[in-house]
């Protein structure tokens, strides 16, 4: 379930939560997530300090993802995708879609232990 949020009150939806979760792309591969405080001025989000890998990927793929997790499961993330681009020791971020997320409630009661909403449990080796 999904509600979109206008760009020009992303810094009201962002006050919520307390961090973010920065997805970068290599290029081939899994994305690489960083936990990092974000800061919204004038409709452009910053962040002030990043890493080699995630500067690496920004300069092969600008197009990134900043997710808020919530504070229980009942509440929303809000999922902001942007263009980022290098500055100075950290990034600009020029949001382009923001939306708060959350899984649809279950249909029917779950068995306890099993997946609530949409999903299929896996059985990973281990």
């Amino acid at each position: 379930m999904s509600i979109p949020v206008a760009l020009p009150e992303l810094g009201q939806a962002m006050a919520r939560y307390r961090f973010a979760y920065l997805l970068t792309s290599p290029g081939q591969g899994a994305p690489h997530a960083t936990a990092t405080a974000v800061t919204l001025q004038g409709g452009v989000l910053h962040i002030a300090g990043i890493g080699r890998r995630t500067r690496a990927n920004i300069e092969r793929e600008p197009a990134v993802a900043l997710v808020w997790p919530p504070a229980s499961s009942d509440e929303h993330s809000l999922i902001v995708d942007g263009t980022a681009a290098l500055e100075g020791e950290g990034l600009r971020i020029t949001p382009t879609r923001a939306v708060l997320h959350r899984s649809a409630p279950a249909p029917e009661p779950t068995a306890p232990g099993a997946c609530g909403s949409d999903c299929i449990e896996l059985n990973l080796p281990g």
